[in-house]
């Protein structure tokens, strides 16, 4: 029979194999093994390999094709990892001649791949270089995330309540009224913020638009194409976003919780989170830290890393698990807490023991 016309039979029974090693890495707390199965697209080549041992033998190459974050996150250990998966779907079937000679983690190619060399943050080009100098003068810590505030003059007090809320959730603010160097020129340091910005906040205010400045960088923000969030300030006469920036819907808000529902958006972002998350480890009071949790119903996706560093910082800062709003000891008025968000967005199920610590679920508690 030649190769083209044999019925093999591992490979349709691959997925059955694959749903229960999940389970197994799932009872073993591998985390990042059972990530890579839940997540990829599968695709096997039948007979890659062949020889004549014993009757015969063909081996199979089983591709698992991941999205680019988790294919980045799992880079450093592809080969062990492919190695340890092809062993153990090995070790579970009993299909006679037919192997797994190989699994292969790729990488998943998305349509749209244009803008990468932007989006790498080290690309040379005839925009507008900022020293690294420059970039600290203008942020300050490099762990925080970077907010270009676009606001109208007349609201410089108020605005300044919402940068002083925002730094509590790592976010480092630049507006120009009180963030400009008094020995540079104020047009060059709008411009190097807004080349180095992570984000884009516009304060809409009556007559936003009345200011050449809030238009032009509005319009900045939209070619640089970063997260830009519009607030409609309602104790303002707030109005709706308009020119550049009409197609986002305006987040309603009044200047007291202004700040609090900016994060609920741009914490979308995962380097927003990861802001987020050295705040929490920085976090000195439960009132600071029931505060910083009211941004918790704001994230819907973590990493694996991500995590486990807010389970480690949980655990290991008693201000933060004293905090109503994480250790979701007063639900109805903070919510369900971290454990409530980890159980909803991680494969990994967790519980509370007895120092009201976050632990996996099948770590019994002691």
């Amino acid at each position: 029979m030649e190769d083209s016309d044999r019925k093999f039979l591992l490979p349709k029974k691959v997925d059955g194999y694959l749903g229960a090693l999940s389970k197994i890495y799932k009872d073993k707390n591998e985390i990042a093994l059972l990530q890579i199965l839940a997540n990829s697209k599968i695709h096997i080549s039948e007979g890659w390999t062949f020889d004549n041992w014993d009757g015969g033998q063909y081996g199979h190459a089983i591709y698992l094709t991941l999205p680019q974050v988790l294919f980045i996150e799992n880079l450093k250990n592809k080969a062990s990892n492919e190695e340890r998966i092809s062993q153990d779907l090995n070790s579970l079937h009993n299909e006679v001649g037919e192997f797994i000679a190989k699994a292969i983690i790729d990488l998943e190619i998305a349509e749209d791949n244009t803008g990468w060399r932007e989006a790498s943050g080290v690309l040379l080009d005839s925009k507008r270089q900022v020293s690294d100098g420059s970039q600290t003068r203008l942020w300050g810590e490099p762990k925080r995330f970077r907010l270009f505030i676009s606001h109208k003059t007349e609201y410089k007090i108020e605005t300044a309540a919402v940068k002083n809320e925002l730094e509590k959730f790592g976010i480092s603010c630049f507006v120009a009224h009180e963030d400009i160097h008094p020995t540079k020129i104020w047009q060059d340091e709008i411009e190097n913020a807004l080349a180095t910005m992570e984000g884009f906040a516009a304060l809409m205010t009556d007559k936003f638009h009345d200011s050449n400045w809030t238009d032009q960088e509005v319009g900045y923000a939209v070619a640089r194409g970063v997260k830009i969030v519009a607030m409609n300030i309602r104790d303002a006469n707030g109005m709706n976003p308009y020119g550049f920036i009409a197609k986002y819907q305006a987040v309603p808000c009044i200047w007291k919780n202004c700040a609090l529902e900016l994060v609920k958006i741009l914490i979308e972002n995962s380097a927003m989170i990861d802001a987020y998350i050295e705040a929490m480890r920085a976090c000195n009071s439960w009132n600071i830290a029931n505060i910083l949790a009211g941004a918790l119903g704001g994230i819907t996706r973590l990493s694996a890393n991500q995590i486990s560093r807010l389970v480690s910082i949980y655990n290991e800062n008693g201000e933060i698990r004293g905090g109503f709003g994480f250790n979701g000891g007063k639900p109805m008025e903070y919510g369900g807490g971290l454990l409530e968000l980890l159980n909803k967005l991680s494969p990994q199920k967790f519980y509370k023991d007895d120092d009201w610590k976050i632990k996996p679920m099948n770590i019994k508690a002691i």
